[in-house]
């Protein structure tokens, strides 16, 4: 067996169905146009989008031949949605919550404030009736989403003053997207969305005031310690940020079981790897930006959590409102954060800050 027919056998496994990869040349081979929300070459999801378009040719031994565009080649980053709804070009690779003004319940296949891990995303979207609901939800639009993509815990932001208390949020200028930004503004801050490429200009200008992007490792290369030396861990509105491979569902459709099994399995493989690759960078580069740029690292205080925690109850419930179908999604969400999320604290949570302890770890 020739090991490129082997390798792609063998990533269809990990998807539960096993077909026998087709015959390919260059007549029946099938494009697929891929937008994507971050530019190109940019380090940590900018990097993990080119990958994910790569494996999806090489996994279907050149049955599916990606055509890959950054944010600004093809269409503008908030374009990516519009762009593969009509057709006009076939996925995209980006966060769903960007599309919260087509349907509030995006927000939920990306992050919400005070919501899932990235262990606890993926299990609802795979085995918690999640992927139904994103389904039945890109039905509306003509979209069908696959995980591909998880950044972990993010990190609460650069603020070029310190934030002691809920009043130092009145009046900041922040880009925060999703309902996160929401959860800012009930707090008194002025929220912007802009896409990756345009937040530093805007940070250094004084346009903004404070942003949040990723973490360490995709944080590092946005120099955004050059106008915010204040950098907070963990922020609450992104717990496990999940990436998406939309497709446009009457393309995907139209594909064979084997070219469908294709996408899924390279998506899930992206999906893993960019969350590990994340774990494995985090803690080098958040050391980089203390010792090379005099970065001071901060944690929001429990007064100011319990605001953020106040302010997340208002935002949820307004997006439960909104229609059925996200109350549907809110309540399986929230439902499965009910049973996975006190189990993940008498295991997962319980043994790490132990282990801690008793390694001495911070």
């Amino acid at each position: 067996m020739e090991r490129r027919k082997f390798l792609a056998g063998a990533a269809l496994a990990g998807t539960g169905t096993v077909l026998a990869a087709p015959m390919v040349n260059a007549q029946n081979a099938k494009t697929m146009t891929i937008v994507s929300t971050w530019p190109r070459d940019f380090p940590g999801l900018g990097l993990s989008a080119q990958r994910l378009a790569s494996r999806i040719t090489e996994i279907s031994n050149g049955a599916i031949q990606t055509e890959y565009f950054a944010a600004g080649e093809r269409v503008g980053a908030f374009d990516s949605f519009d762009e593969v709804a009509s057709g006009n070009s076939q996925g995209y690779i980006g966060a769903d919550y960007y599309w919260v003004g087509k349907h509030p319940a995006y927000a939920y296949f990306t992050a919400v404030p005070f919501g899932m891990t990235t262990a606890e995303q993926n299990a609802w979207v795979k085995f918690g009736g999640g992927q139904e609901l994103w389904d039945e939800l890109g039905s509306e639009f003509g979209v069908k989403g696959l995980l591909a993509g998880n950044t972990g815990t993010q990190a609460g932001g650069w603020f070029n003053k310190e934030i002691n208390s809920p009043d130092d949020l009145q009046g900041l200028k922040m880009r925060i997207p999703g309902l996160g930004g929401n959860v800012m503004s009930k707090l008194g801050a002025s929220t912007v969305s802009l896409p990756g490429g345009q937040i530093y200009e805007n940070l250094v200008s004084g346009a903004i005031e404070a942003t949040e992007w990723v973490g360490p490792y995709n944080d590092y290369f946005m120099k955004f310690y050059e106008a915010a030396k204040f950098y907070y861990t963990a922020g609450m509105h992104e717990p496990g940020s999940a990436l998406a491979l939309g497709m446009n569902a009457s393309w995907w459709g139209s594909l064979t079981d084997y070219e469908k099994a294709v996408i899924t399995a390279a998506a899930m493989e992206e999906n893993a790897a960019q969350y590990e690759e994340t774990v494995a960078l985090n803690g080098v580069y958040l050391q980089r930006l203390i010792d090379e740029h005099g970065v001071e690292v901060k944690s929001f205080n429990d007064d100011v959590w319990d605001a953020f925690g106040e302010a997340s109850e208002e935002v949820v419930e307004e997006v439960r409102d909104h229609s059925e179908m996200a109350a549907k999604v809110n309540d399986s969400y929230a439902d499965f954060i009910q049973s996975a999320g006190g189990m993940m604290a008498q295991f997962e949570v319980s043994f790490v800050n132990q282990r801690n302890r008793v390694l001495g770890l911070d």
